[in-house]
């Protein structure tokens, strides 16, 4: 560690220490959320939060990254214990998925992070911001029955995004509407510039004060308003432990006995594809939103996800991914170093062990008055503005992005995205290959192609097509003097073209065509 970086997290400790804190509280239901999605223990979920907040956090070398478990592996860990049939040989999964993510970090594949389209990077943190919104209505108004954390279009209870908030809009439930009211004042006005100037908003979180001022609601509900009174799923529901024995009762161990089976292996590499897509998704968009910019090594990330995986697993946690909208809520929140998610860790493992009962109390409703406002910083206005007037070989990307995600889920959503994005890529690639113009010289007309310095397989085409469009009895010059990288295709293309012109009585010219440049392509690119 630098001096430079010492002095960094020392200036930054007050607000790290408090953004940790609102992470804990916004990480806490999702993670129970996660789990119950997922079919496994309850706890797992809590025991991935806490090793994605303290192993993760240590050895990532991302400032700003909160790592837990997250809902586009739900799926693969529910249909893995139906197929195993216990959950502990889903753990030797998770272990062995770990193993081959820093096998991946070692082989630098986390590089394929730096060709994420920053259209679709955009997109999808747009999306999770309106997807946050639409999903935490139902929660705010005093429906429960989705699980916390779900990010598909399709939900449990039958119903999918839309249809669950006509619902919810026919049952409100106002208790936990009010409560959701009465935090987002809060939060708002706690965060108004005019608040800053004192002290104790600067660093009290309003998240907190949010979440206080709901519990009190709430046992205000109890003693005089029963039938608005908050109970059961209307809270977050955490195992309550009676000693700390019985705390440690809930970590479980992985089946090695199943290590011969080969779905562990098929399920491992799904969980690790899954985890590292996501992880690097994350962490190139947690470092568009570092107010400070800075660049997160994506091999070292890989590694630091894939020794959370393997403690996770190891000690009864579900997978660990990097996850955007926790990422979002620290840098919301004012974290700018590491200590904020190796704190929103600590804080989780502490107060799990000796305060369930008191973290029992929150209400859901204020939680999701946080995640409103988090997700509208993700999705507001001026984000679809700014990606717009940058034309639409962004925003098409960008918007469809955007509906894929909402009407399915986050993997498909960066797989579609991305294509997407890289069509244009091609496209413009495809279009750049050279310029053309004719001139005229002694009568007689003739066109000129200069090829650009660097002309690829994906040029192939465009110049095959146009050398093919030639009409007989033309004049055509070639030049390739600005061209210093040449691939072998396209030598090979101009090569045949010379017998196609003798045929077709085309006149043809080539100025520094030379098949060395095809040499300088591969020596330069491997």
């Amino acid at each position: 560690m630098t001096p430079a970086d010492k002095l960094s997290k020392r200036k930054h400790f007050k607000t790290d220490l408090s953004a940790g804190l609102v992470v804990f509280l916004i990480a806490l239901p999702l993670c129970l959320g996660i789990s119950l999605a997922s079919g496994a223990p309850l706890f797992s979920g809590i025991i991935a939060g806490i090793i994605g907040g303290i192993v993760v956090g240590f050895f990532s070398n991302s400032n700003i990254n909160v790592s837990g478990p997250a809902a586009s592996v739900a799926l693969v860990i529910y249909t893995a214990i139906q197929t195993l049939g216990n959950y502990e040989a889903v753990l030797l999964a998770v272990v062995l998925a770990g193993i081959i993510q820093i096998g991946l970090g070692y082989l630098k594949a986390g590089t394929v992070a730096y060709f994420f389209p920053n259209a679709m990077i955009k997109g999808i943190l747009a999306s999770i911001g309106l997807v946050l919104i639409l999903k935490q209505i139902p929660h705010a108004l005093g429906i429960n029955e989705v699980f916390e954390g779900m990010e598909s279009f399709s939900q449990n209870d039958g119903r999918n995004t839309f249809t669950e908030i006509i619902y919810v809009l026919g049952n409100i439930g106002w208790g936990s509407t009010i409560i959701t009211l009465i935090s987002l004042a809060i939060i708002l006005l706690w965060d108004r510039p005019v608040m800053k100037k004192y002290t104790f908003f600067q660093f009290f979180p309003s998240a907190l004060a949010a979440v206080l001022v709901s519990i009190g609601v709430n046992v205000a509900y109890h003693a005089f308003i029963p039938e608005l009174a908050l109970t059961g799923n209307h809270l977050v529901q955490l195992p309550e432990a009676g000693s700390l024995g019985e705390f440690f009762g809930f970590f479980t161990f992985p089946d090695f006995s199943q290590i011969g089976n080969p779905q562990i292996v098929t399920i491992a590499l799904s969980i690790a594809f899954i985890a590292s897509l996501e992880s690097l998704l994350s962490t190139e968009a947690g470092d568009k939103l570092d107010p400070y910019k800075r660049r997160t090594s994506t091999n070292t990330e890989l590694k630091a996800q894939g020794l959370g995986n393997i403690v996770s697993g190891l000690v009864g946690g579900l997978p660990v991914t990097a996850v955007i909208v926790r990422t979002s809520a620290n840098v919301n929140a004012g974290g700018l170093t590491k200590t904020s998610t190796i704190t929103h860790g600590t804080i989780m493992l502490v107060c799990v062990a000796l305060i369930p009962q008191l973290l029992n109390m929150i209400p859901l409703a204020s939680l999701s008055a946080v995640l409103f406002v988090v997700g509208y910083k993700l999705t507001s206005y001026s984000v679809y503005k700014s990606v717009f007037e940058q034309g639409k070989k962004q925003f098409l990307p960008f918007i469809i992005t955007i509906l894929v995600v909402m009407f399915s889920d986050l993997i498909t959503g960066i797989i579609v995205g991305g294509t997407v994005a890289i069509f244009f890529v091609l496209r413009d690639n495809y279009k750049n290959a050279y310029l053309h113009d004719k001139v005229e010289h002694e009568g007689e007309e003739k066109t000129i192609i200069r090829l650009s310095q660097e002309t690829t397989f994906l040029n192939k085409a465009d110049i095959m097509l146009f050398l093919d469009h030639l009409p007989e009895n033309h004049h055509l010059v070639i030049d390739g003097r600005d061209t210093k990288f040449m691939h072998p295709d396209i030598f090979e293309i101009i090569m045949d073209f010379k017998k196609t012109a003798e045929y077709k009585n085309i006149k043809l010219e080539l100025i520094g065509i030379e098949p060395n440049k095809t040499k300088s392509f591969w020596k330069e690119k491997l």
